[in-house]
């Protein structure tokens, strides 16, 4: 269940709220539980000497050459040549998440974290030396809409060939070990005892099952308590034979490598998967019922989900969401939420706000955490954040600002290889077109006030939000007058 650090796998623009654990989802945003008093510190005004230099021009985006085929069993994949190292990243990522486990919640996860757990003569600490050895790097998870599973090697031929062969069987051939089910199940059961002290994590699987009632997003990827016991080695197999077939594959590939070298390789990759179409689309949800859940748990803070249904990654509106999300609360300092709740209140270390498309419409979401004496007060004053916004849209400063910053920050989406192969990887997954990037960009910058405005309204409601809070039942305290000083600040660390 491991990935490498820092994969950018949601293409740039819609900045998602830190749920990582409930979502299951790829986020941009690092998690809110870590932050410190260096926030303090940081303004959204302060502008780096390398930005200032720029003198309002965009920095250059690295141009990708990126080239496209089918392998003979189906698999879709996706190659860029970069040679400036002699390595090459390899993702392949299969229509194998969570909203595939049916009747069985964890069945997804399982699977995945089980493929590099044993294979014909190898154990899995016998994999880890394999790859070890090779200077090559294995990463495997599973989120809601995928699976994936990654390789980093050195792009000579016999490291190259060596690597290859054990990841594909790894991928192709994994042999589901009894003692290694019985420890991740445990790990997993460990997980959920550990959740019940998580009020963040509680709110965040009570608001899926109010988002998504019957529909295959509701659950969480790990499964549950009541599932995962229950999971056998038969349904990992089947499961694998099915959702792992090359027709359910995306591969990206980024790296030292010819062409003739990238479709040699990925044919013997292909050839391994078991064989097989893709799977099935999963089907949109139906809106759910707005309204407000309470968890009752004893803490000082309190923590606020709001959410309803977003897009899906298909939507055109994306570039335009992207541009109203960031000023609304996707951007950190600055921004309308953070501007209102924290800057001119106190009232709580961070407040995002984010959509996450996905195969079909994923949630628009806005998290924080409060003081549990003034969580009534604080919910109250981000809905009329959110109400104010809609109803007059971005202002044209908030818009070029927004636009600036994306320019500043999207070359890093192609910075590196991995950073590269997991824009391919999803590209490919959500079939977006291989121009995307450029795409991307342009619309996002020919963006008007207008047209920000009308695409937040189309896709967002202030009555339609679900609402679930977690925390103490109190005495309410009134919230203190905005002010550029304000007395109370942040309590020290979010509790979790």
């Amino acid at each position: 269940m491991s990935e490498r650090k820092n994969n950018r796998l949601v293409l740039p623009g819609l900045v998602v709220v830190t749920l990582a654990a409930a979502c299951a989802v790829y986020f941009l945003r690092p998690n809110d539980s870590v932050a410190s008093q260096a926030l303090d510190q940081v303004k959204s005004a302060n502008t780096l000497q390398s930005l200032a230099e720029l003198d309002g021009k965009a920095p250059t985006n690295r141009q990708l050459d990126v080239q496209t085929w089918n392998t003979a069993e189906g698999a879709k994949v996706l190659f860029v040549e970069a040679h400036e190292l002699p390595m090459f990243d390899m993702r392949i990522l299969f229509a194998a998440g969570s909203s595939q486990d049916g009747n069985t919640p964890g069945v997804a996860l399982l699977t995945n974290a089980m493929l590099n757990e044993g294979v014909p003569d190898k154990d899995v600490s016998q994999i880890a030396a394999g790859f070890e050895g090779l200077g090559a790097d294995f990463g495997n998870g599973a989120y809601r809409d995928m699976a994936l599973v990654s390789l980093r090697s050195l792009s000579d031929s016999d490291k190259r060939e060596a690597a290859l062969a054990l990841f594909d069987e790894v991928i192709g051939k994994p042999t589901f070990p009894a003692d290694s089910l019985a420890r991740i199940k445990n790990q997993l059961l460990a997980g959920f005892e550990y959740q019940k002290q998580n009020p963040g994590k509680l709110a965040g699987i009570e608001l899926f099952k109010r988002l998504y009632g019957d529909h295959p997003y509701a659950h969480p990827s790990e499964g549950t308590a009541q599932s995962v016991p229950g999971i056998t080695l038969a349904q990992l197999r089947e499961f694998h034979a099915k959702a792992y077939a090359a027709g359910n594959a995306v591969i990206a590939v980024v790296g030292d490598l010819s062409r003739a070298e990238a479709e040699a390789m990925v044919a013997k990759v292909s050839a391994s998967l078991p064989k097989g179409p893709a799977l099935a689309k999963i089907a949109q949800p139906v809106e759910p019922q707005a309204g407000v859940s309470h968890i009752e748990f004893p803490s000082k803070q309190t923590h606020l989900l709001l959410a309803q249904l977003g897009i899906d990654r298909a939507d055109p509106d994306y570039a335009a969401l992207s541009l109203g999300n960031q000023i609304l609360g996707g951007g950190g300092f600055g921004t309308r939420l953070m501007s209102e709740v924290r800057e001119k209140r106190g009232l709580t270390y961070g407040v995002y706000s984010g959509f996450s498309p996905m195969q079909v419409r994923g949630p628009f979401m806005i998290n924080l955490q409060t003081r549990a004496e003034m969580s009534g007060g604080t919910l109250r004053l981000v809905e009329q954040v959110l109400a104010d916004y809609l109803k007059t849209g971005p202002t044209q400063k908030e818009l070029d600002d927004a636009k600036r910053e994306l320019a500043g920050s999207f070359p890093l989406s192609t910075a590196s290889n991995a950073d590269i192969v997991g824009q391919l990887g999803a590209m490919g997954f959500y079939n977006l077109p291989l121009s995307y990037l450029e795409d991307f960009m342009k619309q996002s910058q020919a963006l008007t006030v207008e047209q920000v405005k009308a695409a937040m309204n189309k896709h967002l409601s202030a009555d339609k939000m679900v609402i679930v809070t977690a925390g103490p039942t109190i005495a309410q305290k009134p919230l203190p007058p905005p002010t550029d000083k304000p007395a109370e600040q942040p309590l020290g660390v979010p509790e979790h």
